[in-house]
């Protein structure tokens, strides 16, 4: 069970903040480095970016749950949970959507 003080967190909403290196990821699923984002996009409950690195251009779907995709050049790499276990370059963070007050997962 996930606890934060007296009360479980799960009874309040939840915000799930995923942090990623971008370019080191696309590195680690290509073997090419130096990939530069050339266009985001935002929604409520993901965000995208389109990103090259020469002539292939890749695109990282980041959902606010930790699920994510990636596509270069129409291939898909990466379709699953973005999580320390599946990639070094992430970095998941859970927050109480009422207070801010961070999930700390035991």
């Amino acid at each position: 069970m996930i606890e934060t003080g007296t009360q479980a967190a799960w009874d309040a909403p939840v915000v799930c903040r995923v942090e990623v290196d971008l370019s080191g990821w696309l590195e680690q699923l290509t073997g090419r480095a130096n990939w530069e984002v050339y266009e985001e996009s935002e929604d409520e409950t993901y965000m995208s970016f389109a990103m090259r690195h020469g002539l292939q251009h890749a695109e990282v779907t980041l959902y606010h749950n930790g699920y994510a995709m990636v596509d270069v050049d129409g291939e898909s790499l990466f379709d699953g949970a973005l999580t320390p276990a599946t990639s070094e370059c992430a970095h998941l963070s859970y927050y109480r959507a009422d207070s801010g007050d961070l999930i700390t997962l035991n």
